[in-house]
């Protein structure tokens, strides 16, 4: 597995939750890594990405709630969610893009918001 995510699963709304992937060795270069979501029904869309160097990009849906970080020496990203509702439940997806345009993806975590 290249892409290896962590984290996810069912909270209740308000509560906070964190996901966390770690890319495989393999993978070299990673220019972009984020965070996408699919929502049951819909298409997978962008929450957040973050490059090389820390220049970040998130969805207006969740500006404000939702925090990307990186870590380029472990090749790792992190989305902290905050202030979860249930219109945030769905299948979160980590994301790598290399220099050489280079994709992956994790195999998903599910995060399930519901009382």
């Amino acid at each position: 597995v290249q892409l290896q995510a962590s984290g996810g699963g069912l909270v209740q709304p308000g509560e906070s939750s964190r996901l966390s992937c770690a890319a495989s060795e393999t993978i070299f270069n990673i220019w972009t890594m984020g965070w996408y979501r699919q929502a049951p029904g819909k298409q997978r869309e962008l929450v957040a990405s973050i490059t090389r160097g820390g220049t970040t990009n998130y969805a207006d849906s969740w500006k404000g709630r939702f925090s990307i970080s990186r870590d380029n020496a472990k090749n790792t990203v992190s989305l902290q969610m905050n202030d979860l509702k249930p219109e945030d439940t769905a299948v979160y997806y980590c994301y790598a893009k290399t220099y050489a345009n280079s994709e992956y993806w994790g195999q998903g975590t599910l995060v399930t918001v519901s009382s």
